[in-house]
Order: structure tokens, then C-alpha cells, then sequence
């Protein structure tokens, strides 16, 4: 497959190459300002995604492998998730999250230190929730509440759970993990419309053909 770069078009820009022979003469760079997105009733449209849990410290082009059998095709990885900024939007590799704890916390005792508290999950005597698990609240935090089954007013403390640094850091990775991966089947679908999206349309002064324009305007990519 190509890659990401394959479809994305060119402006003729003025060179400033140290051979140069003046402001008429240009070279072909590619428009680096003409960024792709996938169409809006296509994100909107889950069954042509599938759920995929990231492991360990696979990149996306090692996921564009696993699924696709193509690591070209990181970039649709990133952009059906919407991932401007590998670097924080990304996990990071077991080293990069070591180092990152010990830039921010600075000891071991502050990484392990207390960040929050959290509610365990509370139910009456008939099974329902009365308290979900993982609700942010104060360390002595307790509740209140009528049982049905019971015909009294029950009272329960002690329903918290401490979260130190590190299991507050590690919880946001987790998160990062579980990312949507556009079904096989559908590719050449996306492709295609790729293909379509990335092209310049008719009508500006720049306009040179559907992959090329003329960069005397910095507005590149109208």
C-alpha cells in the first residue's frame, strides 16, 4: 500500500536552492498544510470499525501490520483515532513511562505517593448500586441511603480505595490503549476517498492540476 505520503499533493515553490536562477524558477515540495481527515458519516458509522487493545509497546506501525499486514499504513491507524501528537496522544514504551514518572515525581516516594480517592462499589441487600466504583471523592467519604429490603436507613463508611501517582498515570495509558481500527474490508473504500480528498479543485490562480498548485500565495491550501 502507499504511504501516507503517496496521496498527499504538491505546490511549486520558490526555490531557494543555492544554484537558484531567480524568483521564476521553482520546485515541487509536497503541501505539507493539506491534511487528510476521514469524512464525518464515516466515524459516525461503527460497523466499519473494530475495537483494538494496543499491547506493550507496539508503535502504530507495528499495529498497521498485526491488522493489515501493512506497516505503510500507520498513518490510517492515527487517523481514524484522530492522533495529531503521537508523543502525548499515543502510549508511551515502558522507558518513556519510566522516565516520564521520574521527570514529573521526581522519587520514587512521590510516584507512589497519594494522588486521590476513590469509591468501591456500594449495593443494598437487593444487589442494586447504590455507590458505582470509581468515583473521585474525599478520603472520608460516606453515604446514606434507604434499603427497601431492609425497611432502614443504612449507613456506610470506609467505601474508599487510595490512587497513588502511579496508578493515576498508568489508568491514562490504559485509556490511550483501546483505539478503533477501521475494518479490512473497507480499505480500498478509504483509500479512494483519500485519494479524492487530497486533490485541489479548480478555480484558484494557483491552481495548476489536482495535485499541483503554485505557491505565490502563502493560502496553500484553499
Amino acid at each position: 500500500m502507499p504511504s501516507y505520503f503517496r496521496y498527499v499533493p504538491e505546490f511549486e515553490y520558490v526555490s531557494r536552492l543555492p544554484d537558484s536562477q531567480g524568483i521564476s524558477q521553482y520546485i515541487n515540495v509536497k503541501n505539507l498544510f493539506k491534511r487528510a481527515k476521514l469524512k464525518e458519516d464515516i466515524f459516525s458509522d461503527l460497523t466499519l470499525f473494530t475495537k483494538y487493545k494496543i499491547q506493550g509497546d507496539d508503535r502504530p506501525d507495528n499495529v498497521a501490520f498485526n491488522v493489515y499486514a501493512d506497516e505503510t499504513l500507520d498513518w490510517l491507524v492515527l487517523l481514524a483515532n484522530n492522533v495529531m501528537n503521537v508523543q502525548n496522544e499515543w502510549p508511551m514504551s515502558h522507558k518513556s513511562f519510566e522516565n516520564f514518572l521520574i521527570d514529573k515525581y521526581e522519587t520514587e516516594e512521590n510516584i507512589h505517593g497519594i494522588h486521590h480517592y476513590e469509591t468501591t462499589e456500594v449495593r443494598n441487600t437487593g444487589g442494586a448500586i447504590m455507590v458505582p466504583k470509581g468515583i473521585e471523592v474525599p478520603q472520608d467519604y460516606s453515604i446514606e441511603f434507604w434499603d427497601d429490603d431492609t425497611r432502614n436507613y443504612t449507613n456506610i463508611s470506609n467505601i474508599t480505595t487510595t490512587i497513588t501517582n502511579y496508578d493515576y498515570e498508568i489508568k491514562i495509558e490504559d485509556e490511550k490503549r483501546n483505539i478503533f481500527l477501521l475494518k479490512q474490508e473497507y480499505l480500498n473504500l478509504i483509500l479512494n476517498d483519500m485519494n479524492e480528498s487530497m486533490k485541489y479543485k479548480e478555480g484558484s490562480t494557483q491552481y495548476v492540476s489536482e495535485t499541483l498548485v503554485r505557491g505565490e500565495n502563502i493560502r496553500l491550501y484553499s
